[in-house]
């Protein structure tokens, strides 16, 4: 083995392995499964009658005390770490109902036979780039191995007992005088049995996959590698040339015309109707026709290929067991298991990711029919560098989602799903994880009351705007932080012609005069302001109003008549100054009794205390999170949307992460600005939909009907989770015998 990654087989083979990785297959729509097949087919057709090739699908124990650290929550010097130890609980639970410790490995082996090891390399490292090549071109990520790596999976295979971290280093073991077998090798290798072998404490077998049917489906690859055992798929191939293939056909070809009219003399003779002839005869006749039609004018190419399956387990009665189970799949798809009798040593050298191939067992396949052993299942999300949180359980593995919305390019995000689908808890689960774990600021908006005992239990402000609250935030708050240039007051100045559009606008909007003596008075305010700029000097809206009322015009004073029932009348809830402690970590917003005419207005403002909050966080190199409930009121009028907008597309680069929950989804594609948030959204959590929802949804994000029937009827806190590029479906059942879960829920019979 070279540092490079190219591996030495025999005198005159050399090889390199490109590990890469799973995508959507199964979720994807018919065309979409069409298209990555065509591409599979073409990554065959790639490969002349110069290379050996080797799919190499493993499934490998991993570390499970790796990923309990990945899931474990330090504690700190708070009042949560009971908490902290209950979610780090439901977490080893989860964990523990799926396979996060069966890691399942995909590679693809290619080798040359070179006189000389530069122009193997040379070969092998171009072949390496066009691989890589077409594997992009199907939306899968994959990348070729250096030395280390290929030697770290070499131990995978050879010690599939162990869990021990592989450690290699090049230096020592020329020091040392080792070879590189020495760092990979078990304990022991006993080949004495007929069809069982022996690495260190583990059994394992190698079988044959004899393929009998004609149609083989895409799943039987899928339906071997969902066993939850330590197994081993490989596929050995090598292609013919195209001439010499057509040419064997076509003697095929010759020898079963032959045989049909032998059939026809007998029938003959004996007095039978000639065209009937024996029923396998004619399927094989048909066969090799459409394989000769195929290579002629199909752009199929021919493949020797032998396929085998090695299991291990820790005794020889677990293996027989083990083998069964491989069995049966196998006879599913009308196939057979052949037993490698005294064959064992060659065939699992045959089984890791070497280029190859000691088994005699062999078919011939063309490229369709080789392409159909499709090895793309699922896509897995399970990131948990950074600060990744739980999102639940992939639906079709059971595998726990984790991952990190900062990592993502817009890590802006959307909670949809009809009433009772479970929004809410969704979002309170993903922030009481991030307060749990994170060092974030967290927002809520929140219009139906329904957030307090959470933000309670965790000591969070709650902030109850109401007629008859004796809390007040003020709409002319402003920090020097507030923009993102020199000047605070343009980006204010943008805020408060949102807040007059609402008040003032009326059908058709503010005039252009209006809007420019709207602006004026606004940036004399806060010239004032910045001159002192103390906290008993900030500005409220009568500041604001009285400018306006100075202004020798009609357009001011109509501005300045409608201000007035928020300034002086009934409506004056947004004219004092903030009175409370929105420097908490978790502040929630309950604005459930403001009333119908102020709830958009107050909703808008509230939106702006963020903006303050996140630019203030911002200098601090600190993550704001701030979640919208009933975020389609906001949607509704022109005022709040744009300014909802502008939040969507600033937050990103201030350390924001905003998230909108809502049950219309038509509201989110009213307009074509208001679609941008759609598409500046990475992440959306999509629960169950109503039926004219699904339509829209699948229309706007290219979802198949398999996709679609997670969110059809799907019950609570099930659903698709869309995460950049990554779409999986979900299912969170979240433990009730948990304190959090308690405060979470808005079922009145489970809270506490």
């Amino acid at each position: 083995m070279y540092k490079d990654g190219v591996c030495k087989v025999t005198e005159d083979y050399y090889t390199k392995t490109i590990c890469f990785h799973d995508i959507n297959y199964q979720l994807a729509q018919n065309e979409d499964k069409m298209s990555i097949f065509q591409e599979f087919c073409n990554l065959h057709n790639y490969f002349d009658d110069s290379l050996n090739i080797q799919f190499t699908y493993m499934n490998v124990a991993d570390d499970a005390d790796r990923y309990k650290k990945y899931i474990h929550i330090t504690e700190q010097d708070d009042d949560f770490n009971d908490i902290r130890r209950e979610f780090v609980d439901m977490l080893k639970t989860q964990l523990e109902k799926g396979n996060n410790g069966l890691v399942r490995l995909k590679y693809l082996t290619f080798g040359v036979t070179e006189k000389s090891l530069s122009t193997a390399r040379s070969k092998l490292h171009h072949l390496e780039s066009e691989i890589i090549s077409n594997f992009k071109r199907m939306g899968v990520m994959s990348y070729g191995l250096d030395g280390i790596e290929r030697l770290e999976i070499l131990h995978r295979a050879f010690n599939p007992d162990t869990n021990d971290k592989f450690t290699f280093d090049w230096k020592m073991r020329a020091a040392a005088g080792l070879s590189t077998k020495d760092a990979i090798a078990p304990t022991s290798f006993n080949f004495a049995k007929k069809n069982i072998f022996q690495m260190g404490n583990i059994f394992g077998r190698t079988d044959y996959v004899e393929l009998l049917s004609t149609e083989i489906s895409d799943r039987m690859l899928t339906d071997y590698l969902n066993i939850d055992e330590n197994i081993f798929v490989n596929i050995h191939l090598h292609s013919w040339d195209q001439q010499s293939a057509i040419k064997y056909v076509k003697v095929k070809n010759t020898a079963v015309e032959a045989m049909k009219i032998d059939e026809q003399k007998k029938a003959a003779r004996a007095g039978y109707d000639i065209d009937i002839l024996p029923p396998d005869l004619v399927t094989y006749s048909d066969e090799i026709k459409r394989i000769l039609a195929d290579l002629q004018s199909r752009n199929e190419r021919f493949f020797v290929t032998t396929i085998t399956i090695t299991c291990f387990a820790k005794s020889t009665k677990k293996l027989e067991l083990l083998s069964n189970q491989i069995k049966n799949i196998t006879q599913k798809h009308n196939c057979k298991i052949i037993p490698l009798d005294w064959q064992q040593e060659y065939a699992l050298m045959s089984a890791v990711p070497l280029g190859y191939n000691g088994i005699d067992n062999t078919r011939n396949l063309t490229t369709s029919a080789a392409a159909v052993f499709i090895p793309f299942t699922t896509q897995e999300l399970f990131n948990p560098e950074g600060d990744a949180l739980y999102y639940g359980l992939n639906a079709l593995s059971d595998n726990l989602i984790m991952a990190d919305r900062k990592q993502l390019k817009n890590p802006n995000g959307l909670i949809l799903g009809t009433p009772g689908s479970g929004k809410s808890f969704a979002a309170k689960r993903e922030f009481s994880n991030a307060f749990l774990s994170t060092n974030d600021d967290i927002i809520i908006c929140d219009p139906e009351g329904e957030y307090y005992p959470v933000v309670n239990a965790l000591h969070g402000q709650l902030v109850k705007i109401s007629p008859n609250s004796t809390q007040y935030i003020n709409p002319m708050d402003i920090s020097t932080e507030y923009s993102d240039d020199d000047d605070p007051v343009t980006l204010k100045s943008d805020f408060l012609l949102s807040l007059c559009e609402l008040i003032v606008g009326g059908k058709y909007g503010l005039s252009a005069t209006e809007r420019s003596v709207i602006d004026r008075c606004v940036k004399n305010v806060y010239d004032e302001y910045f001159k002192n700029p103390t906290p008993e000097n900030m500005p409220i809206l009568e500041d604001f109003y009285n400018a306006l009322r100075k202004v020798d015009s009609p357009d001011a004073q109509h501005v300045a008549n409608s201000l007035e029932l928020y300034v002086t009348g009934s409506l004056n809830l947004f004219n004092h100054r903030t009175n409370v402690d929105i420097t908490n970590r978790l502040v929630c917003f309950d604005i459930k009794e403001v009333g119908k005419n102020l709830r958009k207005l107050a909703m808008l403002i509230v939106q702006d205390q963020v903006w303050n909050r996140v630019t203030i966080n911002r200098a601090e190199r600190k993550s704001t999170r701030y979640y919208i409930d009933e975020f389609h009121l906001l949607l509704k009028e022109e005022q709040t949307a744009s300014y909802s907008v502008e939040i969507w597309k600033r937050f990103r680069k201030w350390g924001g992460i905003p998230t909108g929950l809502t049950q219309n989804v038509k509201d989110l594609l009213a307009s074509k600005e208001i679609e941008n948030i759609f598409d500046n959204s990475d992440f959306i959590y999509m629960l169950s939909q109503a039926a004219g929802d699904r339509e829209i949804l699948a229309q706007k994000l290219g979802i198949s009907e398999h996709q679609l029937s997670y969110v059809t009827s799907s019950g609570q806190g099930a659903g698709l989770l869309f995460f950049g590029d990554t779409i999986l479906p979900f299912i969170d059942r979240f433990p009730k015998d948990t304190k959090l879960y308690s405060v979470m829920t808005t079922k009145l019979e489970e809270q506490s």
